[in-house]
């Protein structure tokens, strides 16, 4: 049977900003999704790199305690990666963004019949003993004209206040913090007054599952301080009519023309 939300879960979500999907996962697809990410990062995976943008956690060609460029191609064999975009085009991952649940929520949110499109499809990486921290932020971006509203951020490995979970301030998707930066990130002295003035909440996640996020919900994560991986699938869903600031499309994963995962 095909997980559903029901109204009051969706009520929930709209007064919270976030909403525990739980298990979403068919049999067998979580190890498959772990399996492809690792080999996307170790330069095994039958990808094409050029449509992919990766990100070492650490680089030492930037000082050796700093991310690297965030560019198009396989950079090292390694499973010490911070953030790998593009994974639409993945077929594997592709088949998981396009769930019936994920399309329900869609539904909720632009409303029916409305064609959703992908802003991003990346894994975010926490390697072993590493992970770059992300100061409070909302996600958005001036460079769209519309903005993108849900996430679903699924856990390829457990996450916990430990390995540097997603911590999150519930409630606070109502209003934009800083909306003149392009990216939504909070000054230093924005950052102290939200977080003295709100609870905050560590997000942990049990293996495979999803949780829906409001995009405009603030968070911030730490590093990763066990010597297990913090791997997650977080994947941005968006009105198709959404333009970039050059006129720019993006790939249709609901509706007349959507990315079909047997031709990526």
């Amino acid at each position: 049977m095909t997980p559903c939300i029901s109204d009051v879960q969706w009520a929930a979500y709209k007064v919270q900003g976030y909403l525990r999907l739980d298990l979403v996962m068919d049999e067998g697809e979580l190890e498959g999704l772990q399996q492809r990410i690792d080999e996307i990062m170790m330069g095994t995976a039958p990808t094409d790199y050029d449509r992919i943008m990766m990100q070492l956690d650490r680089d030492p060609a930037v000082g050796g305690d700093r991310p690297g460029p965030q560019s198009r191609g396989h950079k090292a064999a390694t499973l010490c990666y911070r953030k790998i975009q593009g994974l639409e085009f993945d077929p594997l991952f592709l088949s998981f963004m396009q769930k019936p649940i994920f399309r329900e929520i869609c539904k909720r949110v632009y409303g029916a019949g409305t064609p959703v499109s992908c802003f991003r499809a990346m894994f975010m990486n926490k390697p072993v003993r590493e992970g770059t921290p992300l100061i409070w932020h909302q996600d958005r971006w001036t460079a769209l004209d519309i903005d993108p509203l849900i996430t679903i951020w699924t856990a390829l490995d457990p996450a916990t206040p430990a390995n540097g979970c997603v911590k999150i301030m519930p409630g606070s998707h109502d209003r934009l913090i800083n909306p003149g930066h392009g990216s939504g990130f909070l000054t230093q002295e924005q950052a102290e007054t939200v977080v003295a003035e709100n609870e905050i909440m560590d997000l942990e996640v049990a293996l495979g599952e999803s949780v829906l996020l409001h995009n405009h919900m603030l968070h911030s994560s730490g590093t990763n301080n066990t010597d297990i991986a913090r791997r997650a699938f977080s994947a941005c869903y968006m009105n198709a009519a959404t333009r970039s600031r050059n006129g720019d499309a993006f790939p249709i994963l609901f509706g007349e023309g959507a990315l079909q995962p047997e031709l990526v």
